[in-house]
């Protein structure tokens, strides 16, 4: 296939085409250095010598990582970069803000937050001012935006990381996300290829599905995709998802089982993806380890089937030299040619060369002076994403019209929270949200007890702790705070109560004005429609969680409008 250097994302000058061409051909790059280039290597609190044997025997040359404190980041880039032959795509996940890019770096807001201030102009701001932070550490490279579509509500995936429902919303949120990032220097790298949001379960741990006709497609998350690409996205990050009403049209007779996830599916990603929508940008595989992938192919086999197929970066090593033997094998087995590996290792020095990361690596620039460390967290970007949070928390219900409460009207509260939250990345340690409502509230003047089973307790007292007179004496109102979190280990983010018809159950909207707020998922009103009054906040950080108690108080207006349906199609829910 013939690469336009010139053409659309890449737009290389001459001078930026020959040092492709030198350092691919006049250099003789070696089967090991290219098969480095491919690669994306995950980097987990490793030493600077484990860093340094990962380029100089495996020739890498892509570096995703944990989060750390931004001069233990500073220090780890200037590393990599340092020691690079050919420099390095240092990349994040910039979905939120900051944070997802460097420890104490800012969060401005999931996806959904930013669709609920229902002003793309917040994309922006969100992207650009994310990336300027990770930037200052050497980021290079965002696994942003996702482009994503919630269709369905049980989504395990997309359900607070997508723009909004509506592919109109999506695609010119995530257009302005585009900008924000490149005029922050860093590339995007949208998500997830075919598209997410229909199918409940989650890639993580099982091969998913779109299953669109090609048509509901085409009108939908190709409009998206399409309007992406003409706008000058630079990558794209295949899903392990299946679209098989496309993968029929496009492979006549294709069989049932025949029918793989876009990752190796050349259909999709060389008939559609490249050809039909016109892509000629980078093509990265979302992560390997992810059994939506691994559980349909062996990884011997896969590792080289993903660049045959039309992907041109392999998102995480399982095994450094197993991987490694497995694209060499796949060479003398024929399942991947040269010339194919050759294409893909063209687009990733293309990619490098459109962010200058030659030129910057010969003036000594690939990683920025220390200094710039303060922006970090610093005070302008607190000051805008304070704004963003206030414009996208959501009143969704207050049917009862119980608000506002206050310390003068409802004094005594009774607070639950439910905190079901598995493995969670970047995301630093703090208080838990109980122990922070609780401290918010009481700073505002309620008086607050908590509910706390770390005791334990009897039959009796599982179905009743406090007679209901006791306890309507005792409070003015009930407040009920809900973090249901977890990251791929699980294809459900649905409440779990501690107790089986336990306390904290919303039994007590009957007898006293109660206040739900989900703090991340947005469709938590499908497991407690009875709750008179729900809010979701899209975030449980301290600054979330004191703007959404103001909301509560009356001393700030609920600006948010929901960009998804978050009474989750029932009738029940609204009452």
């Amino acid at each position: 296939m013939k690469i336009d250097l010139k053409a659309k994302p890449f737009y290389l000058s001459d001078e930026d085409i020959k040092w492709v061409e030198v350092t691919k051909i006049c250099n003789d790059m070696t089967l090991d250095e290219k098969i480095g280039q491919i690669f994306v290597d995950m980097l987990w609190n490793n030493t600077e010598e484990e860093i340094k044997e990962s380029i100089t025997k495996y020739g890498m040359s892509g570096f995703r990582y944990n989060n750390m404190p931004a001069a233990d980041l500073h220090r780890q880039n200037a590393v990599i970069q340092e020691n690079s032959k050919i420099p390095a795509l240092i990349a994040a996940n910039i979905e939120a803000g900051g944070d997802g890019g460097v420890g104490g770096g800012t969060h401005f807001g999931y996806h959904v937050a930013i669709g609920a201030t229902q002003d793309k102009e917040n994309a922006y701001k969100m992207a650009y001012y994310g990336c300027k932070e990770a930037a200052a550490i050497g980021c290079n490279w965002t696994f942003a935006p996702i482009v994503d579509i919630n269709r369905n509500w049980r989504s395990s995936v997309v359900y607070n990381r997508c723009f909004s429902s509506d592919s109109d919303q999506v695609l010119e949120m995530s257009k302005e996300y585009l900008r924000g990032a490149k005029d922050a220097g860093l590339a995007s790298c949208m998500k997830h290829f075919p598209g997410d949001g229909l199918d409940e379960r989650d890639q993580h741990v099982v091969t998913t599905d779109n299953l669109m006709s090609c048509e509901e497609w085409d009108k939908d998350f190709g409009k998206v995709y399409k309007g992406m690409i003409d706008a000058g996205v630079e990558s794209v990050m295949i899903g392990h998802i299946r679209l098989p009403e496309y993968q029929r049209k496009l492979k006549p007779g294709i069989k049932d089982n025949e029918i793989m996830p876009a990752t190796i599916a050349p259909e999709l990603l060389q008939g559609l993806l490249r050809e039909q929508l016109g892509f000629n940008g980078l093509i990265i595989t979302d992560a390997t380890h992810m059994v939506g992938l691994t559980s349909q192919i062996r990884r011997e086999d896969m590792i080289p089937t993903t660049i045959a197929a039309g992907c041109d970066m392999i998102l995480y090593y399982r095994d450094k030299d197993e991987d490694t033997q497995a694209l060499k094998t796949g060479l003398e087995k024929g399942i991947l040619t040269m010339e194919r590996l050759d294409e893909a290792v063209t687009r990733v020095l293309a990619f490098k060369a459109m962010l200058k990361l030659h030129t910057k690596k010969a003036n000594g620039t690939l990683i920025p002076p220390a200094e710039g460390l303060s922006v970090v967290g610093c005070e302008e970007h607190k000051e805008v994403a304070k704004d963003l949070m206030d414009k996208a928390i959501t009143l969704v219900k207050n049917t009862k019209n119980q608000l506002p409460i206050t310390p003068q009207t409802h004094k005594r509260i009774m607070l639950y929270t439910i905190e079901n939250g598995g493995f969670t990345p970047n995301k630093m340690d703090k208080a838990t949200l109980q122990d922070r409502v609780k401290a918010e509230l009481e700073a505002q003047g309620f008086e607050v007890d908590v509910f706390d089973n770390s005791a334990g307790l009897n039959g009796k007292q599982l179905l009743a702790s406090t007679p209901v007179k006791e306890f309507v004496s005792k409070y003015d109102a009930v407040m009920l705070f809900i973090s249901v979190t977890g990251f791929s280990t699980s294809n459900v983010r649905r409440i779990t109560w501690n107790l089986p018809m336990g306390p904290e159950i919303p039994w007590y909207v009957t007898e006293l004005p109660t206040v739900c707020v989900s703090v991340f998922n947005p469709f938590h009103l499908i497991d407690v429609p009875m709750v008179p009054t729900y809010i979701n906040s899209y975030s449980d950080n301290d600054e979330a969680i004191h703007q959404v108690i103001q909301k509560i108080m009356g001393k700030s207006e609920f600006k948010g409008i929901s960009p998804v349906d978050a009474f989750c199609g029932a009738w029940d829910t609204r009452l």
